[in-house]
């Protein structure tokens, strides 16, 4: 049976990548059901599963973070993971289809879920930002807030995993992209810009068309303006997924006792032994 793949937002369930692609759970607001609930709605889950990764942005309200440790400390429960990325809206819910895509393979909750921290180096998520003003989750110089200012000014903005800012037009050259093979997903904000189907998508190298999809309903607030097109590369087939993924050596746990790979388990977030710290592994092919 896979294991089930839970989020805490509805925005962070993009279409599937094929019919073959598990559908994610999307939990209730903790803000609009009560504790009790939250906990029913969960153990049900680990009932008809086994085991249930929750993806929460790192970025996502407190409330939220602190509503799923209490419910899994109520269940006395370690067949749940919390997953907590650290990348832009976008950018996680690929993170999140590609778990999806994943979980219908023949690997362990607990690969799975160790998984997730690896997936999302592969991922280069970012936006072109009318302003970087408000921008606070990526470092900005003071010379690229003062252009911020200029009439007509756009910034691509790079997250991860190297960020970068460039003014659109002016260093673009600098924004490094992935060196492997990519498709681009983009969500269209209240920015007029062609830019990363016409500048971005070509010098990365993409293959195939560029997708879109509705903007995520969290970007504005993580970006810190509405007037952006926000945008993802990423490895979209599921058997280079499936090598990435497979190539890591697996470790057993020293605390719960379930597999992973890297260098914590996504279960119960005891970290592996120095000793037995496993290399890191090289570009997909």
């Amino acid at each position: 049976m896979p294991t089930a793949i839970a989020v805490t937002g509805a925005d962070l369930v993009l279409p599937p990548a094929d019919p073959q692609t598990p559908n994610a759970a999307v939990l209730a607001d903790p803000g609009a059901r009560s504790l009790d609930d939250s906990v029913t709605e969960l153990r049900r889950l680990v009932d008809r599963f086994g085991h249930v990764l929750v993806v929460c942005p790192a970025s996502a309200p407190r409330a939220v973070a602190h509503r799923l440790h209490t419910v899994r400390g109520l269940l006395e429960s370690d067949r749940i993971a919390l997953v907590r990325p650290d990348l832009p809206p976008l950018g996680t819910a690929v993170l999140v289809r590609q778990l999806r895509q994943l979980s219908a393979c023949d690997f362990s909750p607990g690969v799975l879920a160790s998984a997730a921290r690896l997936l999302a180096h592969y991922i280069h998520p970012g936006a072109v930002l009318g302003s970087v003003s408000r921008l606070d989750r990526v470092p900005v110089t003071l010379g690229s807030h003062l252009k911020s200012w200029l009439p007509g000014a756009h910034f691509a903005v790079l997250a991860g995993p190297s960020p970068r800012i460039v003014r659109v037009g002016a260093d673009e050259s600098d924004l490094p992209g992935p060196g492997f093979a990519t498709r681009l997903l983009i969500a269209r904000g209240q920015l007029a810009t062609e830019w990363p189907t016409a500048s971005l998508a070509p010098r990365w190298g993409v293959a195939g068309p560029v997708e879109e999809t509705a903007l995520p309903a969290s970007s504005p607030g993580w970006w810190g303006t509405s007037k952006l097109v926000e945008f993802a590369a990423y490895l979209p087939d599921l058997p280079v997924l499936h090598r990435l993924v497979a190539s890591v050596r697996r470790e057993t746990c020293h605390w719960c006792g379930l597999e992973l790979i890297g260098d914590r388990c996504g279960f119960c977030a005891a970290p592996l032994p120095a000793a037995s710290a496993p290399a890191a592994a090289g570009h997909p092919r």
